[in-house]
């Protein structure tokens, strides 16, 4: 088994999650809502808590520069929500933004998952 600290790649950590069926992918939608594609739940910020983040850097192209909001929600489901940072975010406008800034934050180990 892999163990967390050694996980350096978004493959690596997203099929983790997978193999432990934490792999409920929150996307925004065109209309502007977060919605647990897994779960088929439409969420808002306060619904959510960020129990860890995960960034990860290109090696060469700044363009893949990623990272990995690991997300629980308030019935315990856990998921994530991808993205690409900075000026090469997949988000056009401020609402995915203004969205993840009012997720609240608990930096939790997460070593229990991945175990």
């Amino acid at each position: 088994m892999t163990d967390p600290a050694e996980m350096n790649t978004v493959s690596q950590i997203l099929e983790k999650m997978r193999q432990k069926g934490l792999d409920n992918e929150i996307k925004m939608t065109d209309h502007g809502k977060m919605q647990g594609v897994g779960l088929n739940k439409i969420y808002k910020p306060e619904d959510l808590t960020i129990i860890k983040t995960y960034r990860f850097e290109g090696m060469s192209d700044p363009g893949d520069n990623s990272v990995i909001y690991v997300i629980e929600d308030k019935d315990g489901q856990i998921g994530y929500i991808l993205d690409a940072y900075g000026m090469y975010s997949d988000h056009e406008g401020t609402g995915f933004d203004d969205f993840l800034k009012k997720i609240p934050t608990a930096d939790r180990d997460l070593q229990e998952l991945f175990n």
